[in-house]
């Protein structure tokens, strides 16, 4: 009995050892971009079984997505973050200003994706800015915190505005960039003039879940150590990243929005922002719209929205 306990206890440590370096590698994955032509990224059809067998065991290499620029009416503007990366943003004034909206994309994207967002701002009269956040676009870096470090890179772009007196701030957001925006607010006291939030998730555990799902495994225990992997491998405890918590301190009006069909961020979750949103609010659901643009999936409702929220 008691070398039947041993080899069990040993199979089982073996296990739980093998599991973690596989989830730490996905970690590294999840939260790394390939610069373009760094890697090879095959069709889904023409993947080998070695191949996919090293995506389950290593994780799914990831690309920077490059920007697609519409027109030329920008200017280029970059910033330096704390540990030398240099951001690239796009600066868009309007004819008639109202103010400016900063805008910032989600995990993985760029900010040419927010281009339909900032096309309504300028409608309605407000110069607009677009950032890259670190590792995304044609920002420098390959690393991405999901938010934690991204604080820092909103700021950059809040305290540049300051600086051009611009007296009328609004801060958009878009899932990752969402959440990046309520905690640049608890780390920095920023205070702009309105925030519109899309799709933001409560908390880093639960961001990590909901890739989880899309990814059809099973939630537990593999988001737990995704998310204790991806904290250790970037310095920093990802427990405690819960923009949930940082949306009690925000002082200005705020919109939220979500989609009723979003497979990634929960009902429960965005109730819980709204519900520590302590200033004047209100919350928007867009029934036909999942985990992606509200601008772009119900554009008329999305623009008379913003519309009202701003006027």
């Amino acid at each position: 009995m008691r070398k039947a306990t041993r080899i069990l206890f040993k199979f089982l440590v073996s296990l739980f050892v093998i599991l973690n370096i596989i989830v730490a590698f996905h970690a590294y994955k999840f939260t790394h971009f390939y610069n373009p032509g760094e890697v090879v990224i095959k069709p889904a059809a023409q993947k080998t079984g070695w191949d996919k067998t090293k995506e389950i065991l290593f994780g799914f290499n990831a690309i920077k997505q490059q920007n697609q620029v519409a027109d030329s009416n920008y200017k280029t503007i970059y910033f330096t973050t704390l540990d030398n990366l240099k951001l690239e943003a796009w600066y868009m004034p309007a004819d008639s200003t109202r103010g400016t909206v900063a805008l910032f994309h989600g995990h993985g994207s760029k900010k040419s994706a927010v281009l339909s967002e900032a096309a309504v701002f300028h409608k309605l009269g407000y110069n607009t800015i677009l950032l890259d956040f670190r590792a995304h676009g044609n920002s420098e870096g390959n690393t991405t915190t999901i938010g934690y470090k991204e604080a820092e890179d909103v700021k950059l772009v809040y305290d540049y505005l300051k600086e051009k007196h611009e007296q009328h701030i609004i801060l958009y957001g878009i899932s990752m960039g969402a959440s990046t925006i309520t905690k640049a607010i608890n780390d920095y006291q920023l205070e702009p003039e309105k925030i519109i939030l899309d799709m933001p998730f409560a908390s880093l555990p639960d961001a990590v879940v909901g890739r989880v799902k899309m990814m059809k495994l099973p939630a537990q225990p593999i988001s737990t150590l995704l998310t204790f992997w991806g904290g250790v491998e970037h310095g920093f405890w990802a427990f405690n990243m819960k923009p949930a918590e940082y949306a009690k301190k925000i002082i200005c009006p705020v919109l939220l929005q979500r989609g009723a069909q979003d497979n990634r961020v929960t009902q429960n979750e965005t109730e819980w922002i709204y519900q520590n949103i302590s200033t004047e609010k209100k919350l928007v659901i867009y029934q036909s719209a999942g985990h992606e643009s509200l601008c772009k999936k119900e554009p008329e409702k999305w623009q008379q929205e913003v519309a009202a929220f701003l006027k």
